[in-house]
């Protein structure tokens, strides 16, 4: 069998192994004085050797035998040329025969810092011959090889005779311990024409004990970075699949196009078999994937689901980007599959999100300009047929942004253009009922475009008083076209939220103007072992009441998550997209504090509120998602909203975020995030609440804790679990354990993951293990969360 991956830390040493000798044959051609001697030499073979370099030879005794024609250095013997040394007891040089033989403690240091220790080495002159006895190699890089002999005939073929190789550096107590791992084989065979490295009666031993043989395998030369063969396998399990081995086959074509064809049996489901085609080009690019099974036990799944239902089964993906000049990149990654759920069943690479977007993009990107235009499809890979979000999820076709700043000031101050458009289609409306209907995305074909310009400038006081003052105009061209059943259903949906009217039209043209105006005033207190800034902070934006803001006809498919907290507490326009847009006139006061303390802890906080002064709430009108409601904007004066953290030089931080309704204090949302290191013990903690939200799709509170912890027990042992409560269902969504070794040249790890449905309360094992060899490669599977843990 052959291997193919990179193996330059093998087969590099026996490439060079007889080309540090050179210098030594330089002896006969330079009459030289007895102790030491140095000066050019003209060399009479060895193409790939300088010829304008010195030879530096010491040595106690030169000793010249006319009767054998040879010249011999003995005692003491160093050699230096073209930064290669070797160093010997004696060194002979035949005329006769044109051989060159170095004896006694024979050590070579390669220009590199490669190291090469022998009894004996006899070549030819040119290197196309040579004998090599008791041959031990150190390399920079940390790898040994080792063989009783060495032989090299033809100029091409070097034979390793009971030859060892490893990675692992030999201890430094107990030299004679065997490492964590190595290679033995009765012969090793380095081709140099063929570019490989062949071991024969190979046989891996793990601390000292062999674990596998093999009768032959294959490696790459190093100057071949690309060559055919099979890769290192990879182990996986899963409940409904059962266990698989997967063996991956590499063809390299050309140094520009490649193709891997990979084959997995799963001990319950069969074979599943893959390849992907990728091809590179001076300015990018581009893979084509493909895979395939035929189920062979679809009953491991319950017939409801998806994956339960099919039993032919693939997919084809393909991924690529280009570099058209230094601004602009042409790129696209899709997905086409006969079902929404085979990628992620069975973990095909880079198709296997559980929200897998396909697009096609075009960006630009020059100074403090920016375009971006793209069209883009959301398969969401589910296994619960009952849902169907797949079959509701739109295709935008397109989306762009462009994004221009004036690199000269107007008026002193930074003016900024922004356009942005968007296309969609979508074949099948998506509702969601909890105490009132949420149309998450009505069915139809809908169109908006929005052009905006923003002007603003810093003006500093003689006190610190910092104020900005905002300009900011924007127009938006909307036009629909909706399914009949979503203007049917629109009564309905008006009859559930009360105020609305209905305004289903074909187009659409609003407008929006602001003036604001922003004010902070930093002001620093210090102490002998502190300092703390605190920044007052207050802004009012002025505009008119938002257009069509009562009505429902305009669709609202980029705003539909509305996240009021203390981080967008400062933000001009708090909805998150431009299909709603805000109106009316709005302060937002709140106070910012930072600190700095001698120790080296360091403390941040920030409290604050939104006030509608004039005009419409636009938070207060329902749309057709519902997104104000319960934001904590929908009131005239908002929930306070606040944040406040501190960190340790010693690993230890804390930070919490708020929500509060602004009379009684209750609790709306939280956020909670700990984390700290002990010794060799690190541990995170997580909590989140978000109070219940009916009319926008949420009939209860939902609330979820998350802990990680991470010990390491020594030097080479770690270990991990890791955990997600939801409170609320009174589930545990997701659990992980898992223990890793690890030191210069091995890597052990084991995972195992067990996850639930919140819905169906349906559990989900998984098991992983990763073994990887320096050098060599990885065998395993990457199934768990030790890989994102550790």
């Amino acid at each position: 069998m052959g291997v193919a991956a990179d193996r330059a830390g093998i087969s590099a040493r026996l490439a060079r192994l007889m080309g540090a000798t050179a210098a030594v044959a330089l002896c006969a051609y330079a009459q030289l004085p007895q102790a030491a001697w140095a000066q050019d030499i003209n060399l009479p073979f060895g193409n790939d050797l300088p010829q304008d370099a010195q030879m530096l030879l010491t040595a106690d005794n030169l000793i010249y035998d006319n009767d054998r024609n040879t010249v011999t250095a003995a005692g003491g013997v160093q050699i230096e040329y073209d930064g290669n040394r070797l160093v010997a007891d004696r060194v002979t040089y035949d005329r006769t025969t044109s051989r060159v033989m170095a004896s006694g403690r024979v050590e070579i240091v390669e220009k590199d810092g490669n190291r090469i220790y022998a009894d004996e080495i006899d070549v030819t002159d040119n290197f196309s011959d040579g004998f090599v006895n008791a041959l031990r190699v150190e390399t920079v890089d940390k790898t040994y090889f080792a063989a009783e002999s060495a032989e090299r005939t033809g100029g091409r073929l070097t034979t390793f005779n009971n030859g060892v190789y490893t990675a692992c550096e030999p201890c430094r107590e107990k030299p004679e311990k065997p490492p964590i791992w190595q290679i033995k084989a009765q012969k090793i065979i380095w081709n140099g024409e063929a570019k490989t490295v062949r071991f024969e009666r190979a046989r891996f031993e793990f601390f000292g004990m062999p674990i596998a043989y093999l009768p032959f395998f294959e490696v790459a030369d190093p100057t071949v970075k690309r060559k055919s063969g099979f890769l290192i396998p990879s182990a996986s399990y899963k409940d409904e699949l059962g266990f698989g081995v997967k063996v991956p086959y590499y063809l390299a074509f050309s140094p520009t196009y490649d193709l891997t064809v990979s084959g997995t049996y799963y001990t319950r489901q069969g074979f599943l078999g893959e390849a992907e085609w990728r091809q590179r080009f001076d300015n990018g690019q581009y893979s084509v994937k493909i895979a395939g099974i035929k189920q062979q036990d679809p009953e491991a799944w319950k017939s409801n689901t998806v994956n339960g239902s099919e039993t032919t089964r693939g997919m084809i993906g393909s991924k690529g980007t280009f570099q058209i000049n230094p601004r602009w990149t042409f790129g696209w990654d899709v997905l086409a599959q006969s079902d929404k759920n085979f990628s992620r069943t069975y973990g095909i690479s880079g198709f296997s999100d559980l929200v897998q977007t396909s697009q096609l993009y075009l960006t630009g990107l020059d100074d403090r300009n920016f375009f971006d235009v793209r069209a883009y499809h959301f398969d969401v890979q589910e296994d619960t047929k009952a849902i169907a979000r797949d079959e509701q999820q739109p295709w935008v076709l397109p989306s762009l942004d462009y994004s221009y700043t004036l690199d000269e000031p107007v008026a002193g101050g930074e003016l900024t253009f922004d356009v942005n458009a968007q296309g969609l289609y979508r074949n099948n409306e998506s509702f969601r009922t909890n105490n009132g209907t949420r149309l998450d995305g009505p069915a139809g074909r809908f169109g908006r475009t929005t052009a905006e310009a923003e002007w603003k400038r810093s003006f500093v006081t003689t006190g610190g008083l910092v104020i900005t003052p905002i300009l900011q105009a924007r127009g938006d061209a909307i036009h629909t076209d909706y399914d009949m059943n979503v203007v049917n259903g629109i009564p309905n949906f008006i009859n559930n939220n009360p105020g609305m009217t209905s305004d289903v039209r074909s187009s659409y043209y609003r407008y929006m103007a602001t003036a604001g105006l922003e004010a902070r005033w930093p002001i620093l207190f210090s102490t002998s072992s502190a300092s703390h800034v605190l920044e007052p902070m207050a802004q009012v934006f002025v505009r008119p009441d938002a257009t069509y803001q009562d009505r429902i006809g305009i669709p609202n498919e980029d705003a539909q998550s509305l996240v009021f907290d203390a981080t967008t507490l400062f933000e001009r326009d708090k909805f998150s997209g431009y299909d709603r847009i805000e109106g009316g006139t709005r302060a937002n006061v709140g106070i910012r504090y930072s600190g700095s303390f001698a120790n080296g802890w360091t403390a941040h906080g920030l409290l604050g509120q939104s006030y509608r002064i004039a005009g419409a709430n636009p938070f207060a009108q329902p749309d057709l998602v519902n997104v104000g409601a319960y934001s904590g904007l929908e009131s005239d004066v908002s929930d306070f909203v606040g944040m406040a953290g501190i960190a340790s030089p010693n690993g230890f931080a804390f930070s919490v975020g708020a929500r509060l309704d602004e009379k009684t204090l209750e609790l709306r949302r939280t956020d909670l995030k700990t984390a700290a290191t002990l010794g060799n013990v690190t541990a995170s903690l997580q909590y989140a609440y978000i109070q219940a939200q009916p009319t926008y799709g949420f009939a209860t509170d939902r609330q979820e804790v998350t802990g990680l912890t991470k010990v390491k027990f020594n030097e080479n042992w770690s270990g991990f679990a890791s955990g997600t409560y939801d409170l609320q269902e009174e589930t545990l969504v997701k659990n992980a354990y898992g223990f890793a070794y690890g030191d210069e040249c091995f890597i052990y790890s084991m995972t195992y993951t067990r996850s639930q449905n919140r819905d169906t309360k349906e559990t989900d094992h998984s098991f992983g293990f990763t073994i990887s060899l320096r050098t060599i490669g990885d065998f395993g599977s990457s199934t768990g969360d030790l890989n994102s843990s550790f």
